[in-house]
């Protein structure tokens, strides 16, 4: 019995097979958002879609995340499912991007079977079933990401450390898909493994977008389906969630059996959950917020700002001019290329990284600082570029009019950028969530419930730049440098914040009992 005893009392840590099994759905996950960011905006034109309209539809990604996540992770804590708490929103997620990535690939052909003309500019009925897919596609990221970093708090019960590690592989993962999706976005012949992908109304671009939605879907069911196989839960419910039984939710947890047993409303249940927050879950979320101000322009318009300010492009001018900015453009995707291949590496080395600065939270607070100065360097590279056009005008009598790239140094300059903004965006995608789990464990909220009012931190500013940034840059003359400087501004605040406020989360404490009961 006292052996028994002692291995109860040890941290609740479960198989790091399964942890990285679990983990590894991210990578799916990100590979249909890559697509997204590499290769909807020219479909969204090949549509017709008016561009007053194109704000709009972008808006339904934090509108849903504002909304779903924090119902969804409620929902999770108090799920009482024969599958368990987690794995059903998971399932019902990957199944919901399957849906809405097949209609977004699919809305050309859609569009001319319900009525629309091939010859016809703007494709009306093309553009319902575009938007349709579009917004079930964020609704169903957010029902699927919320439970899944949930599922792997679960996973590593009191032991913070494995909370950290889970998430740093999840970041991981997600680096994967970036390079996969970008990859497979920047080939331009991929359709040929699907030839029946090029229709009629249903051009080789279309085609190829069509191929690279097939090819997420079935890599995000397949990495779904092998990690709810592998990993399972026992069902959940308030009578089972105490000591009894040797059943035991996860840490943090406990506080779900009286907010299910309490019946109290969702929004009455989000009230509570600020309500109960702590001192150190409220300065999380303010650097939370003040991070993600300032990654949002350049996460927005760092592809854009390769092509107008770098390489001296215009989308809407002349035929030289727009072949120049989507030459900036192109450069900017292999940008983000080196950003995903160094987000990776770092994801997996962050413990290292605390340990060797003396902690995640100084860690965090000091990657806050290479944002800044990062977005700051923007400026110079983009007064480099600007310079060398003119040198290039003054030497030509203004006579050409061709567009020349920028010189090497300006390019390297620029790329740079994209590749060491790895590091810091690593630590954004795994440390916040990390820390939340950890401090949701003295708050009156689940795991679930404390992911989603994370959230808000995050789509709050998302919907603040979207709706503030272009005025705002309008006002200083337009570009993309306003918005940026702003961004180093505030990436300089969080990290001030996270240095002199944000506690650093307290040791791993053995627990008195079995934590999960997963199989």
């Amino acid at each position: 019995m006292e052996v028994q005893q002692l291995e109860q009392e040890q941290p609740s840590s479960q198989s790091f097979k399964k942890i990285v099994t679990v983990a590894s759905i991210a990578c799916g996950i990100q590979f249909g958002w890559a697509l997204q960011l590499s290769l909807l905006t020219p479909y969204v034109q090949l549509l017709g879609i008016p561009h007053k309209w194109a704000s709009l539809i972008w808006l339904c990604g934090p509108v849903s995340g504002l909304l779903v996540q924090p119902i969804v992770g409620f929902h999770s804590d108090t799920c009482t499912s024969r599958f368990g708490r987690r794995r059903p929103f998971i399932a019902a997620g990957a199944v919901l991007v399957a849906i809405a990535v097949f209609l977004i690939g699919f809305a050309a052909d859609l569009g001319h079977l319900f009525g629309d003309s091939v010859s016809r500019q703007i494709k009306p009925r093309a553009i319902a079933v575009f938007v349709l897919g579009f917004w079930i596609l964020d609704v169903a990221n957010n029902t699927l990401q919320g439970p899944c970093r949930a599922f792997l708090a679960d996973l590593s019960g009191n032991n913070h450390k494995k909370t950290r590690t889970a998430n740093n592989f999840f970041s991981f993962f997600m680096a994967v898909g970036n390079v996969l999706g970008y990859a497979a976005g920047s080939y331009t012949h991929l359709y040929h493994m699907l030839p029946f992908t090029k229709t009629k109304s249903c051009d080789y671009y279309c085609a190829n977008l069509k191929t690279c939605f097939i090819l997420s879907i079935t890599l995000l069911l397949t990495l779904t389906t092998a990690a709810l196989s592998y990993v399972r839960e026992n069902p959940w419910s308030p009578e089972n969630s105490g000591n009894e039984g040797g059943e035991i939710v996860a840490s943090g947890d406990k506080l779900v059996e009286e907010s299910s047993n309490s019946k109290v409303p969702f929004f009455g249940e989000i009230f509570t959950a600020f309500k109960g927050l702590q001192k150190p879950m409220w300065i999380l979320l303010l650097v939370t917020a003040l991070n993600w101000i300032a990654w949002f322009p350049f996460l927005l318009f760092d592809t854009d700002w390769m092509g107008r300010e770098v390489y001296g492009g215009n989308s809407q001018g002349s035929a030289k001019e727009l072949k120049t900015y989507n030459d900036g453009v192109r450069a900017g995707a292999l940008g983000l290329m080196l950003n995903a291949v160094v987000l990776g590496l770092t994801s997996l080395g962050v413990e290292y990284l605390a340990r060797a600065v003396g902690g995640v939270k100084r860690l965090w607070g000091i990657v806050n600082f290479l944002l800044a100065f990062c977005l700051a360097m923007t400026l110079l590279v983009t007064k480099m570029a600007e310079s060398n056009r003119r040198g290039v005008a003054a030497v030509s009598g203004g006579a050409t009019g061709h567009i020349l790239p920028p010189s090497v140094g300006v390019k390297v300059g620029a790329l740079a950028i994209f590749t060491v903004l790895g590091i810091p965006q690593a630590i954004t995608f795994s440390v916040p969530f990390a820390m939340a789990s950890i401090f949701c464990k003295s708050s009156t909220a689940g795991q679930g419930l404390s992911l989603g009012v994370l959230n808000l931190a995050i789509v709050i500013p998302q919907m603040l730049v979207s709706l503030v940034g272009g005025p705002f840059d309008a006002l200083f003359g337009g570009g993309n440098m306003p918005a940026f400087l702003a961004g180093a501004v505030f990436a300089a605040a969080s990290g001030i914040v996270a240095l002199t406020m944000l506690p650093s989360p307290p040791p791993d404490t053995p627990t008195k009992a079995p934590i999960v009961g997963f199989h």
